[in-house]
């Protein structure tokens, strides 16, 4: 490194000749005889280390400054390739007006003018070595700061050569500020900070990490994490820090528990040179206690308003007492208690008066619904469903039940020496043996009644409730209360539509002649419970009977009332004689008098039948309600009840049919006509009448209720109308609505043989002395001999007011079935009138007598003109 002198030319001009590749060699070392060569060790890259970092280029010079070796790195530090430089003095490329400056020198503030560069090579010669920071003379003109370490070596022949290494100052200041920077920071961490090697032994440990763990450092550097920290947790961490060291995948946030009771947060990362050699892994561990212990108070409250929420979408939909108690006991088993009981007041299952007055000194309740984690003996004596509890008032459970105020029992010898129900209660003790140690009793109360208590209870090693613990039960029990006292009023309500609504129901039904009967009425199970269903069975004038279904649209009081109403009308217009499709209209045209005080108006569908036993004619006709169902037996018979001709048991079903009659509309719209079909039947055909509850289901189509009554009916004969009832009932779908349903079901047969005579006159006048004549004979031959006078005075009184007023055909028949039942027909569609005849008239008195006489009598309408009948009762026989 010396100066350059008059025969050195500037380094970009001609330079001396380099020293022969010989000279060079032997600065190396003499050559010696060299053992046989080793296999070569498996290259390995090792760029991204810290010399690479750093930018360490190597310089050799002889001793007198010239360059012998040029690294590839000072060429990439200085921008001067090696055939520029290799042969020439070192000197030539310090930077103009800079002074290299010796290790210890300060190195801040401008650098002074460069001195004589042989005084560098007289401290290597009289040292044998020299360091310290130099501007050196990029090849583009800029200077660039090294810090350069030369040392004086000696070859093997005795000659003396320099080697200099040469880093960039700011690459150097670089990498001692971040250490510089890294060190306090490990060291003064609030963090726990520790580095590993490959063996995952400690190598480095901050201050904060030997607090954690309560090891000091000296007993921590060179030991297992297993030697250090506590067993809890020691065997977790070991495995962690082995899957990071062989797998490389970072391992953050493992929570475990500390030394201490409390909570650490552990991270663990791998460990890498810029080579991609594994190091070993680092450590990074923070105390989370406080975290842990929020995340525990908010996961505890999270449960607790889940259980509100499940307790209130479970009561939510019920309305019925026993479910409610049922539901709350179970469900807060085991979530928040080992065993639970559900003690009501007797009046509140059964929808009664709650008292008025306090609770006396002795109270008996009900235990509705229990929850037990396990069952056994000592369970069911602690705990029964339907069981009497008595409760004393100077009991904890009478003390809650009078004051309304929740209690809590904490330890077993306070639940053994307090009085929790009465003196001697063996469920005490039974609760004893069962290892509870903790007890909450919280009042249910509504509307600031207590209708009971919600008693939970916890056992073995479970911690005992507190006051947050008291705080839900409070909460569970209220809101539970609302339920119970909702479905108490419901059951109320429920009992009073049904007892109105069976008191508006037939209490029995007439037998009339040719007909047998069977009906059902199933209430609905949703809603005000009661709905307005109903069915009847009307005696008409003739032996004819009529038989009506109809379902008013809702439930509750309102439809059980309006239901009344519209039965009501029905049965008054049926004793006018009117056809079926008259009826329904003047049922459809009273409207809002039906209606009460139903500001919305109502709606009803129906359907009403008129059946003649003594024609076999069925007339039917519907407002807007499902179609009636005709079953058409065999040929088989026997002979049934009242005279109806029964299908063999035997004999398959003809035909199962709905019976094609115009829909209509429901009863209250208004405004459409309605219409009505006749037909013949069979002898002991089956007519079905039935409400929309029977059919419709959930999520089903009708067609699907109708083809499933059709196959009921079809499968066996119906010999049996009440069994049939039930194999309709029993085909009520699962999830059906939850509507009511009325069903009445009729086989219709003929009056027995011989049971009825007509005759048609011509419109003369001797056709009174032949209807009296037929007439007697017929009841002669009836043995009806007492009723003779009077129905021959009758019908000669009905038959001469015929031939009166009427042109035409006079027809006279004669019915013998529960009563004799005498028509008079002719095509005068004018009914006849009642008048007052004085005492000197010499007519006029023909239906007053017939009024007086018979037992009743009327006028209907029919397609030839009209009829009027009359009844006489038949004698007692003796």
């Amino acid at each position: 490194m010396t100066g350059s002198d008059d025969s050195t030319q500037d380094a970009e001009g001609a330079r001396e000749p380099a020293p022969p590749a010989a000279a060079t060699a032997r600065a190396l070392g003499p050559a010696r005889a060299l053992p046989p060569p080793l296999p070569p060790p498996p290259l390995r890259t090792m760029a991204g280390g810290l010399l690479d970092s750093l930018r360490l280029a190597v310089v050799m010079l002889d001793t007198s400054g010239r360059v012998l070796l040029w690294s590839p790195l000072a060429e990439e530090m200085l921008g001067w390739a090696g055939e520029h430089i290799v042969g020439r003095r070192v000197g030539t490329l310090l930077a103009a007006g800079a002074r290299p400056s010796a290790r210890g020198a300060p190195r801040s503030g401008a650098v002074s003018g460069p001195g004589p560069a042989e005084g560098i090579l007289e401290e290597l010669l009289r040292s044998g070595s020299w360091d310290g920071v130099l501007w050196l003379r990029h090849r583009d003109g800029h200077s660039v700061q090294v810090e350069a370490r030369a040392s004086m070596l000696v070859d093997g022949d005795g000659r003396q050569f320099v080697l200099a290494s040469v880093a960039e100052t700011s690459r150097i200041r670089t990498l001692e500020h971040d250490l510089a920077a890294l060190d306090p920071l490990f060291d003064s961490s609030p963090l726990g900070v520790a580095i590993f090697d490959t063996d995952l032994r400690y190598i480095r440990v901050n201050d904060a990490l030997t607090r954690m763990n309560g090891v000091p450092r000296e007993r921590t550097l060179g030991r297992r994490v297993d030697e250090v920290v506590h067993k809890g947790a020691a065997d977790e961490l070991a495995a962690l820090q082995r899957h990071v060291l062989a797998t490389g995948r970072a391992v953050i946030d493992v929570v475990i528990p500390g030394r201490d009771g409390g909570w650490r947060s552990v991270s663990y990362h791998r460990l890498e040179d810029g080579a991609g050699r594994v190091l070993g892994i680092s450590c990074t561990v923070m105390d989370v206690t406080e975290r842990q212990h929020s995340a525990a108070k908010i996961e505890r409250a999270r449960r607790r308003l889940a259980l509100l929420n499940d307790v209130g979408s479970r009561l939510a939909d019920l309305l019925d007492v026993r479910r409610i108690a049922e539901q709350l006991a179970q469900t807060v088993v085991p979530r928040f208690s080992d065993y639970s009981g559900v003690i009501l007041h007797t009046a509140v299952p059964d929808g009664g008066e709650l008292p008025g007055a306090p609770y006396g000194e002795t109270t008996r309740m009900r235990q509705l619904g229990i929850g037990a984690i396990k069952e056994g003996p000592l369970v069911e004596r602690m705990l029964g469903i339907g069981k009497t509890i008595q409760v004393d008032r100077a009991s904890i459970f009478g003390a809650v039940l009078h004051t309304g105020r929740p209690a809590l029992v904490q330890s077993p010898r306070e639940l053994r020496d307090t009085i929790t129900t009465y003196p001697g209660d063996p469920k005490v003790q039974a609760a004893v043996d069962l290892g509870i140690h903790s007890l909450i009793v919280a009042p249910l109360v509504a509307r600031g009644i207590v209708l009971g208590l919600l008693v939970v209870s916890r056992a073995g090693g479970r911690e005992p409730f507190d006051a947050e613990d008291l705080a839900l039960a409070t909460e569970l029990a209220d809101r539970s209360a609302a339920a119970l006292d909702n479905a108490r009023l419901y059951i109320r309500e429920r009992e009073g539509a049904l007892m109105l609504q069976r008191s508006l129901l037939p209490q029995s039904v007439p037998e009339p002649p040719g007909v047998e009967l069977a009906f059902r009425y199933v209430p609905g199970s949703s809603g005000a419970a009661a709905g307005g269903d109903w069915f009847d069975v009307i005696p008409l004038a003739g032996g004819r009977v009529a038989l009506v279904v109809g379902d008013v649209i809702g439930h509750g009081l309102r439809a059980a009332a309006t239901m009344g109403r519209l039965r009501t009308a029905v049965r008054t217009l049926a004793a006018m004689e009117m056809a079926p499709e008259e009826l329904l209209r003047r049922v459809d045209d009273l409207g809002d008098d039906l209606a009460g005080d139903t500001a919305e108006g109502w709606t009803a569908t129906c359907v009403y039948a008129v059946y003649d036993p003594s024609t076999r004619r069925l007339t039917v006709a519907r407002a807007g309600h499902p179609p009636p169902v005709l079953v058409v037996p065999g040929t088989g018979r026997t002979e049934g009840t009242a005279g109806t001709a029964v299908t063999d048991p035997a004999d398959p079903v003809k035909e199962v049919r709905l019976m094609d009659i115009p829909a209509g509309v429901p009863l209250g719209v208004g405004g459409v006509e309605f219409e009505s079909v006749e037909l013949d039947v069979p002898d002991g055909a089956v007519l079905v009448l039935y409400t929309d509850g029977l059919i419709e289901a959930r999520d089903e189509d009708i067609d699907v209720g109708l083809e499933r009554l059709r196959a009921v009916l079809a499968a066996r004969p119906p010999h049996s109308l009440e069994a049939t009832c039930d194999d309709l009932l029993a085909t009520l779908a699962h999830g059906r609505e939850p509507d009511d349903v009325a069903l009445l079901v009729a086989r219709l047969g003929g009056l027995p043989e011989g049971s009825t005579a007509s005759w048609t006159f011509a419109a003369e006048p001797s056709a009174v002395r032949h209807a009296r004549a037929l007439v007697r004979d017929t009841l002669a031959r009836w043995e009806l001999r007492e009723l003779t006078d009077v129905t021959a005075l009758l019908v000669s009184e009905l038959v001469t007011n015929s031939l009166r007023h009427a042109h035409g055909p006079i027809g006279v028949r004669v019915v013998r079935g529960s009563s004799l039942l005498v028509e008079v027909s002719d095509p005068l569609p004018d009914p006849p009138r009642e008048r007052s005849a004085g005492a000197e008239d010499e007519g006029g008195r023909g239906l007053q007598l017939v009024a007086r006489a018979s037992r009743r009598w009327g006028t209907r309408h029919g397609p030839p003109g009209k009829t009027v009948w009359f009844e006489l009762a038949l004698p007692v026989p003796a």
